[in-house]
C-alpha cells in the first residue's frame, strides 16, 4: 500500500468479503497544521457523507439496497480516505445480515474505530418517504445570494492561482461591481457559489462543489473579492474537509466574525459525496441536505 493508502494504488483489488481493515485513516492534523490553527478552532462541525450504492444480503441471500448517511464529527482525529470507504462498503455487498439495524451498527462500529470518534450512521430505504424534509434527502437549494456573477461587469481577467489567495478577501479592494456593503454595525450575510473547485491531493482528480457561507461581521463585505478568492482554489490540492477548513480560517482572520458557518456540498464520485460543515458555535450547525448536483 502506498503512503496515501489504497487511493494511491495503480491497481485495486475489490474485496468480496467483509473487510474492515480496508478502511484507511488520514490525520486531520496535517491539514490543520498547514493552516496554522489549533485543532479546537476547526473542530466544531460535521462531515456528512452520502453513499448511494449501499447493498448487503439478507438471510435468504437476497441483495438489499439503501442510501446511507455517515456523520463524522469534525473533532475526530482522523478522516477516512474516500476510496477505502468505497471498498469497505463494497466488501459488505455479499455479507448476510439479520436486520438493517445490524448493518447500521456494524458500519458505525467500523467507521468509529477508523476515525477514533463516534460516527452517526443512518440508512434510508428506497421505499421510504424520501421526500420527507426531515430526512435531508429531499433536493434543496442553498440559502442566500449567489455570487457567481459578481465579476460579470469587470474587464480584468481572473488568473489561475497555484494556491488559495486569502489576500483577495481584503476589504480595501472595493469595486462597484462587487456590491460592497459598508456596514455601520454588525450584520449577517448569507451567500453561496457553485464554482468551488479543487483537486484530490492523491490522484489530482478535480473535485467540484457548492460553497455556502453565513457570516456576521462589521467589516466591509465584497462579493467580487469573495468570488476571486473561491476561484483561487481551482488548482489547489486538498481534501474536501481541508478546503472547507481553509476557507473557515481565512474568513475568520479577515472578517473577524461574531458568527460563521462554512459548508460545502461536493459532487459524488464512486457513489459517494462528502459534505463538510464548520461553525463558530455548535448552535449554528445546520441540518444535512442534498443539492441538485448531487
Amino acid at each position: 500500500m502506498s503512503i496515501h493508502g489504497i487511493l494511491g494504488e495503480q491497481t485495486t483489488d475489490y474485496p468480496t468479503e467483509y473487510s474492515p481493515e480496508t478502511l484507511y485513516p488520514i490525520a486531520r492534523r496535517a491539514g490543520r497544521d498547514a493552516i496554522g490553527w489549533h485543532d479546537d478552532k476547526l473542530a466544531v462541525g460535521v462531515d456528512w457523507w452520502h453513499a448511494f450504492e449501499m447493498s448487503w444480503l439478507n438471510l435468504q441471500g437476497i441483495s438489499q439496497v439503501a442510501i446511507a448517511r455517515f456523520g463524522i464529527p469534525a473533532s475526530s482525529p482522523f478522516i477516512v480516505e474516500s476510496k477505502s470507504l468505497k471498498l469497505y462498503l463494497n466488501s459488505i455487498n455479499f455479507t448476510e445480515f439479520a436486520s438493517w439495524n445490524d448493518v447500521q451498527a456494524l458500519i458505525a462500529k467500523d467507521l468509529s474505530a477508523c476515525v477514533q470518534a463516534k460516527v452517526q450512521v443512518e440508512l434510508f430505504g428506497l421505499k421510504d418517504d424520501l421526500d420527507d424534509k426531515t430526512t435531508g434527502l429531499l433536493i434543496s437549494r442553498p440559502e442566500g445570494v449567489c455570487i457567481d456573477e459578481a465579476l460579470a461587469g469587470n474587464t480584468d481577467k481572473v488568473a489561475l492561482a497555484e494556491h488559495p489567495d486569502a489576500s483577495l478577501l481584503s476589504e480595501n479592494e472595493v469595486e462597484a461591481s462587487g456590491e460592497s456593503v459598508a456596514s455601520d454595525g454588525t450584520q449577517p450575510y448569507t451567500f453561496y457559489s457553485n464554482l468551488l473547485r479543487s483537486n484530490c491531493p492523491v490522484t489530482n482528480q478535480p473535485d467540484w462543489g457548492t460553497l455556502s457561507v453565513t457570516i456576521t461581521t462589521d467589516k466591509i463585505f465584497n462579493n467580487a473579492n469573495m468570488l476571486r478568492y473561491i476561484l483561487s482554489f481551482r488548482q489547489h490540492n486538498g481534501f474536501h474537509e481541508q478546503c472547507v477548513e481553509q476557507i473557515f480560517a481565512n474568513l475568520s482572520e479577515y472578517y473577524k466574525p461574531s458568527a460563521l458557518m462554512v459548508r460545502a456540498w461536493y459532487t459524488r464520485r464512486g457513489g459517494v459525496d462528502i459534505n463538510p460543515c464548520r461553525v463558530s458555535d455548535i448552535g449554528l450547525l445546520p441540518k444535512p441536505s442534498r443539492l441538485i448536483r448531487q
